[in-house]
């Protein structure tokens, strides 16, 4: 009995001195793998790291390089609306386009657009042969660019106003009203045409909002459209940081055609100051 005992003894007294060094070898291979993988992730994390900030570095020197040069850019070319008339209005209107190409989600261009629109009337016929169809092909270009990236993030109605039938409706003419819904927030839109004015191109339109998840009032407002009034700038403050603006992309002696857009307020352009309520209020529904 005690033989058998010392064998089995004697047995794992081997197993245990095989094992131990291979123990040991194992520990220390664990050891260095653990080691090269750390250091790995910290190098990872600092390469990582120092191109983040080369990236942040280059593109905020950029930024700044880019805002120099519209800056200097902005003041040599508003100069010239500024000063008398003694540039020609060919000099003019190449000012106009560059500030309208360059600027047009930051300024309100409208008092310029409007400016040389009633510089060119006032010319010779001789004089403004093609700068009213370039005026309205810039102003537009400028709406087009705008209302394609509002679509992108926004909904969008059209409707065809009846001329004919709005000078037969006393009171202005009522459009079908549509609902849209952006955000989980569903409106419902009604406009209303009150005047028609041929000589200036424009529509006096009141837009009525209602919200139903908020209250049951109509949130109205009444303003004047035409070809130089652009989504970005010329919109109406709605609740919960969003926006809702009315384009005219045609008229002519017997209708307009008229777009109505909703798009979130961070589309709305730069020199909108941000409400901070709503910034808030948007923090504590993302958390």
């Amino acid at each position: 009995m005690e033989t058998k005992e010392t064998k089995e003894k004697d047995f794992w007294d081997k197993v245990d001195i095989v094992l131990r060094p291979v123990n040991g070898v194992l520990t220390a291979l664990a050891v260095a793998l653990l080691g090269y993988y750390t250091s790995s992730i910290l190098r990872q994390s600092e390469l990582r790291q120092t191109n983040e900030r080369v990236y942040t570095e280059l593109m905020s020197s950029r930024e700044l390089a880019e805002s120099g040069l519209r800056k200097d850019m902005f003041l040599s070319i508003i100069q010239t609306f500024l000063r008398s008339d003694t540039a020609d209005l060919e000099a003019k209107m190449l000012n106009l386009e560059m500030l309208a190409y360059n600027f047009h989600e930051s300024l309100n261009l409208k008092p310029l657009f409007a400016h040389m629109d009633r510089q060119i009337i006032g010319r010779r016929e001789g004089e403004k042969t093609g700068f009213a169809d370039r005026l309205n092909q810039v102003a537009r270009e400028i709406t087009n660019r705008q209302m394609v990236l509002l679509e992108q993030v926004g909904k969008k109605i059209g409707r065809e106003v009846d001329l004919e039938k709005f000078r037969k409706t006393p009171g202005g003419l009522e459009l079908e009203p549509e609902k849209l819904r952006l955000e989980n927030v569903e409106r419902e839109f009604m406009l209303s045409v009150l005047e028609f004015n041929p000589d200036r191109r424009e529509l006096t339109i009141e837009l009525g909002v209602r919200t139903p998840k908020e209250s049951a009032n109509i949130q109205r407002r009444t303003f004047h459209v035409g070809y130089y009034d652009f989504p970005m700038i010329d919109n109406t403050r709605l609740s919960s940081d969003q926006r809702a603006a009315v384009v005219l992309n045609q008229m002519n002696e017997a209708g307009a055609d008229i777009t109505l857009v909703f798009f979130p307020g961070s589309y709305a352009s730069l020199r909108e100051k941000v409400s901070y309520d709503e910034v808030v209020e948007k923090l504590r529904e993302r958390q």
